[in-house]
């Protein structure tokens, strides 16, 4: 059989494509996928390719869309005759604007992409590392990010996580370098930095460090997790 994939969600820049670099330098096949196939094919001509498996691959995805999603699932199990081994929710969007001018359609963007997107992603992954009929629990509650990864991992019994191998954990980026950043007026990037504790924004690479670790097995015990990557900016 084929070695798994890591599957990247916005793997077409930002934070994704360093995830996705990150993964590749380990010798990982990555599914890069993004909105964009321009964006998705520009990361996938960076990553290194002596990796295990069938390679790299990127794919079209909108992680809104149930059908989009269930889509990009079902080619990966076509390509790697598998489902990915790996599933991080890179995808999100941003739209900065003051609370009375922004309307009704950009916010629901935003919780269509950053909320929805990852939850369609993460339950129908779930769906295939878990073979059986999961215990219907009428507990979770996908409030806001940190809380889901928490409760979904309670969801996930003891039993079941040594029997498949499933851990949730949840990545809380700070103020990070991205093509996202790249469009804050200077002077707000000036006062986010004077906040910092560590005095500047972080990097891409170093969040998708902390990804890389939680993916492998020297993270082996760490679950229902959130760790910061914040140089020090509290944001819990």
């Amino acid at each position: 059989m084929a070695a798994a994939a890591r599957l990247v969600s916005r793997g077409g820049s930002g934070i994704g494509r360093a995830v996705c670099q990150r993964f590749a330098s380990e010798g990982a096949s990555v599914v890069v996928a993004d909105i964009s196939q321009a964006a998705a094919d520009e990361t996938l001509g960076s990553l290194r390719r002596d990796v295990r498996g069938p390679g790299h691959m990127a794919a079209v995805v909108d992680v809104s869309s149930k059908d989009s999603v269930t889509k990009l699932l079902t080619r990966i199990q076509t390509n790697y005759f598998q489902p990915p081994s790996v599933c991080v929710n890179a995808a999100g969007i941003t739209q900065d604007d003051f609370l009375l001018n922004l309307d009704e359609q950009q916010f629901d963007r935003v919780i269509q992409v950053n909320l929805k997107g990852s939850f369609l992603v993460t339950r129908l992954s779930l769906r295939l590392w878990w073979p059986v009929e999961p215990p219907k629990d009428p507990s979770l509650l996908w409030a806001a990010l940190w809380e889901r990864w928490e409760t979904l991992d309670r969801q996930i019994t003891p039993p079941r996580k040594l029997e498949f191998g499933i851990r949730c954990n949840c990545v809380l980026p700070g103020f990070i370098s991205t093509p996202m950043t790249d469009k804050v007026p200077e002077k707000v990037i000036s006062k986010m930095k004077s906040l910092v504790p560590m005095g500047r924004m972080g990097e891409p690479e170093e969040v998708a460090d902390v990804c890389a670790f939680l993916a492998s097995d020297d993270s082996r015990y760490i679950t229902g997790a959130s760790i910061e990557v914040t140089g020090g900016l509290f944001i819990g």
